[in-house]
């Protein structure tokens, strides 16, 4: 009996992921490839297209080798890639510009001013995109300022699955779902936006034309199947951006389930039937493809902010002594101090933060610190920072969608014991964490399945996701965050006002 496969692809920020499934959603391998995300003290964050091309490439290639094409048929190869990245292209769909990644914020001030105007108003309604330096019509917009030359220079404004397809088959398209996120495409025409074509003044015929997320297309060109060694008709599937795609992926594709990913970043997003739009433009609202919809928030700071506080909190000397790794220890010290860290309240916000605030110059804080703090208290009020942060946007979700009757959460969060039950205590809400494998990757592969005809509907991922285990709210718990979570707000607002004085200050003392 013939053996079929699938490969999903994760197209991320600092590396891209291909996993090898069989027709039965079933993991046979996986395999990584990383590459640089080049930062400065501008806000730049921008990657090497060349780079992520090769990578994607070798992912394929490597996944293929594992496939006798003689007896085994490779059935389709589907895509997941992060969302709001910019190149410009000559006319020959070269690049003129490194990838400008969702993580640049050097279009600060453009989306300040531009969120400010009844324009910005107007056009989040229109395009359920946040105005915020993430959005490739913010970015396009202030490279319009800071470069003229190179717009001037510019044929076309891709993004990164489209310079992608591109290189594979010569052909300038791109999925519903990343179109959706740029910012500049009318979720309800589902076609570019003629007021955000006016503002960035982009053409639509400078755009790639925007396609189903099922769509397929076939006939490598003659480089980039030698590159991939897999034969030249397999199909590529568009698939979606990374955020809907790791909700299908975990089979929260209903209105009663909200999905939270804590990975460097964090996210919490929710699936409906159709587009819902937050009054108070604190939440996103992209296409997963023509008749779903996400509806959520990102937020810059989750795992990384966790990071920045075990190297800087935990004791070196303790490590080497009990011969375990930092972030054991860490979880270990966290699970001996009890909810609300003694009354320590500390805000995530390192980078700036995006969802619920949209803020790039929002910065952390620990508030209530005093002498009888210690270290294990700072470092349990940081998990609990995160987790409230989160809670600030589960918030928004289900005042928007309705109460969910559950959480499903994922990302390298989802490893520790002490990680899932304070999620559970600090949202009152039942977490439930699957032990699926690259949830993107199962969401795309899930979209090639019904791009092909094999399912009829992506409902059908609830079978492949297997076992989850779950946590419930502690009522002491709850108890205890539903006190401290109206305060951790009333401090944000505070100092909201303060927020860009002490940018200003920082960025003059880089100098």
């Amino acid at each position: 009996m013939q053996m079929n496969y699938f490969i999903g692809v994760d197209v991320g920020t600092t590396s891209t992921k291909a996993v090898l499934y069989d027709e039965h959603a079933r993991v046979l391998d996986h395999f990584n490839e990383s590459y640089s995300l080049y930062r400065d003290s501008s806000g730049m964050a921008e990657q090497d297209p060349e780079a992520i091309l090769n990578a994607v490439e070798k992912v394929i290639h490597d996944a293929g080798a594992k496939i006798d094409f003689v007896n085994e048929k490779l059935l389709a190869v589907s895509f997941s890639s992060a969302n709001q990245s910019v190149i410009l292209l000559d006319q020959h769909f070269r690049p003129l510009s490194r990838v400008i990644t969702w993580a640049d914020t050097r279009a600060q001030a453009v989306a300040n001013h531009l969120k400010r105007s009844p324009e910005g108003q107007q056009l989040y309604i229109k395009t359920g995109t946040p105005i915020h330096p993430m959005s490739s019509l913010t970015k396009i917009m202030w490279l319009n300022q800071a470069q003229p030359e190179k717009v001037a220079n510019t044929a076309y404004f891709g993004d990164i699955k489209s310079y992608l397809f591109y290189q594979f088959f010569g052909s300038f398209k791109v999925d519903v779902s990343i179109a959706s996120c740029t910012g500049m495409m009318n979720i309800n025409t589902m076609s570019w936006d003629e007021q955000a074509l006016a503002l960035t003044k982009v053409k639509e015929s400078q755009l790639p034309a925007i396609v189903n997320g099922t769509t397929q297309v076939s006939g490598l060109t003659d480089k980039a199947q030698e590159k991939m060694g897999i034969p030249s008709d397999t199909p590529f599937v568009y698939g979606a951006f990374d955020g809907a795609l790791s909700n299908l992926g975990v089979g929260a594709i209903r209105k009663d389930t909200v999905a939270i990913t804590i990975g460097t970043s964090a996210g919490v997003r929710v699936v409906t039937d159709h587009p819902v739009i937050d009054p108070q433009q604190r939440l996103f609202c992209y296409a997963v493809d023509n008749d779903l919809w996400v509806v959520g928030g990102p937020l810059n700071n989750g795992g990384d902010v966790y990071q920045w506080a075990v190297e800087h909190l935990v004791d070196a000397n303790a490590v080497k002594n009990e011969n375990v790794d930092p972030y054991t220890l860490a979880n270990h010290v966290i699970e001996g101090v009890p909810a609300g860290a003694h009354g320590l309240i500390f805000h995530p916000f390192l980078g700036g933060e995006r969802a619920p605030l949209w803020n790039a110059n929002a910065r952390g804080i620990f508030f209530g610190l005093s002498q009888l703090h210690t270290r294990a208290d700072m470092l349990r009020s940081v998990m609990e920072g995160i987790c409230m942060n989160i809670a600030t946007v589960f918030q928004a979700v289900r005042d928007l969608v309705g109460e969910p009757a559950s959480v499903t959460a994922t990302g390298g969060f989802a490893r520790a014991e002490v990680w899932r039950q304070m999620l559970a205590d600090v949202l009152n809400c039942p977490v439930n964490i699957p032990n699926s494998f690259e949830s993107g990757c199962l969401g795309a592969i899930t979209m090639a399945m019904k791009s092909l005809g094999i399912v009829n509907s992506l409902n059908v991922v609830q079978n492949f996701v297997g076992d989850i285990s779950s946590y419930q709210p502690q009522e002491s718990a709850v108890h205890v965050y539903q006190q401290y979570l109206p305060l951790f707000q009333q401090v944000e607002g505070l100092l909201t006002p303060a927020y860009s004085t002490i940018a200003k200050l920082q960025q003059q003392s880089t100098h």
